[in-house]
């Protein structure tokens, strides 16, 4: 998805902090604060990040973050590639050059490229790159005593998924932050009209309805002297195995804000369909993905909310939340109340992409960690549930999809390792049957 839309150091006192912590251990507090506020030397208005993505998703976060935050600094970056770090740099340097602060020694490229970036001096690291990585580059990044913003999806399955929560856990010991790339959240008009749909202006919710349909990711075209993992890794929106499929890419926006008027209680179970119709002919074979998902989670106050997602070609284009409730009816999208409270809300636009990485810095400079773990895993899980029912055909309990131990991603990466999946005589990719796929 392509996102649009106090500089002033707290020092708490240790008094201060272990009043507002609730803690009673002057000693482990006060080491802990020390952890937790290694990102931003007090005095100083500068607060340094590093890049580890330098795709439109990633360059776009660096972006976000020098507009929300004038006294940041981008200083390390990384990519899987030399070309995307290159053009990156050159193209923020040219917009910002004031906050670019990245020689030639600072820019990695390469399997190993994210350590790199994260032995750095940057004290906070933005993770905007192949989904499949963000469990481990976030575990390393926390276990540095580095702050961390993490793109959506935060994991592809569900061990990936324990990882990044371990991770939020553990982030939360060490007094830092870490921000969702599920940006909605962070969306004034959606933040006000949400609010009132939580304080029952629609009374109880009985069905949602959750849209996210649009054309495909872009393809990177093959090139002559290209081996299969390297065309897989520059197209990897296109490959379940590196992207969790378009479910996690796309409407996990959507089932999020669905999981969030849902107080973030999880569904009880799940069934639903999804395929591909299209996009099978040359050159829009578009890797192993399904190109349409439609899912039903059932609540167990009896609450229905359905997911349904679709990435062609010439087709009709929707992104729409409609809640419905007892008293009334919420257009979410269009922060629109009806029925016994009529609301709409008249402030003023947001860029919620901007927004995540003002809240991030704000909570690095005032030592008052940020921490959106809880919601990260519970609206992650929607969307890999999703997946598993979709490409199985079968219904899944909440419960029997936590215990899954299927790994889709890589675990060593190299470049001599050989891709999940791989085309057949005419370039056309296997896609999961439902029915018959045993995993998802």
């Amino acid at each position: 998805m392509s996102k649009n839309g106090d500089k002033q150091t707290s020092a708490c006192s240790r008094r201060a902090f272990l009043k507002s912590a609730g803690l009673l251990a002057g000693a482990a507090a006060t080491a802990q604060l020390t952890i937790g506020r290694a990102a931003y030397a007090a005095g100083s208005d500068v607060v340094k990040f590093g890049l580890i993505g330098c795709g439109g998703r990633g360059s776009g976060a660096a972006m976000n973050a020098m507009d929300a935050d004038p006294g940041s600094k981008l200083v390390a970056m990384a990519d899987l590639f030399q070309d995307k770090v290159v053009g990156s740099r050159d193209r923020l340097k040219q917009a910002k050059p004031d906050q670019m602060d990245v020689p030639d020694d600072r820019c990695f490229h390469g399997f190993d490229a994210y350590q790199k970036v994260i032995n750095s001096d940057a004290q906070v690291i933005l993770i905007a790159c192949t989904s499949c990585f963000h469990p481990l580059y976030l575990q390393t990044a926390i276990a540095a005593g580095k702050h961390a913003f993490l793109e959506k999806p935060h994991a592809t399955d569900v061990p990936g998924l324990f990882v990044v929560k371990a991770a939020c856990e553990e982030a939360a010991k060490k007094n830092l932050s870490v921000v969702s790339g599920l940006c909605w959240r962070y969306h004034t008009g959606v933040l006000e009209t949400m609010k009132r749909v939580l304080d029952g202006a629609i009374g109880d919710i009985v069905a949602i309805q959750e849209t996210y349909m649009r054309t495909p990711y872009r393809l990177v075209e093959r090139t002559p002297e290209q081996k299969e993992l390297e065309y897989q890794f520059r197209n990897w929106y296109h490959f379940n195995w590196l992207s969790g499929d378009d479910i996690l890419q796309s409407l996990v926006h959507s089932l999020d804000k669905g999981a969030w008027a849902m107080r973030d209680e999880p569904p009880v179970k799940a069934y639903g369909l999804g395929g591909r119709s299209s996009s099978w002919d040359k050159p829009y074979v578009y890797g192993d993905v399904f190109d349409h998902n439609a899912v039903v989670y059932e609540y167990a106050n009896g609450a229905r909310l359905y997911g349904v997602g679709r990435a062609q070609n010439n087709c009709y284009n929707e992104v729409s939340d409609i809640l419905m409730g007892t008293k009334g009816r919420c257009n979410l999208q269009q922060h629109k109340i009806e029925g016994a409270t009529t609301w709409e809300y008249t402030g003023p636009k947001c860029n919620m992409a901007e927004e995540e990485q003002r809240e991030l810095f704000k909570a690095v400079r005032a030592g008052k960690p940020l921490n959106n773990g809880n919601y990260m895993f519970n609206s992650t899980m929607i969307g890999i549930l999703g997946r598993m029912v979709c490409y199985t055909g079968k219904e899944i309990t909440w419960e029997e999809a936590l215990k899954s131990t299927y790994q889709i991603g890589p675990v060593n990466p190299t470049w001599d390792m050989e891709p999940r999946v791989k085309p057949d005589d005419k370039g056309v990719y296997p896609v999961p049957i439902p029915g018959v796929a045993q995993q998802g």
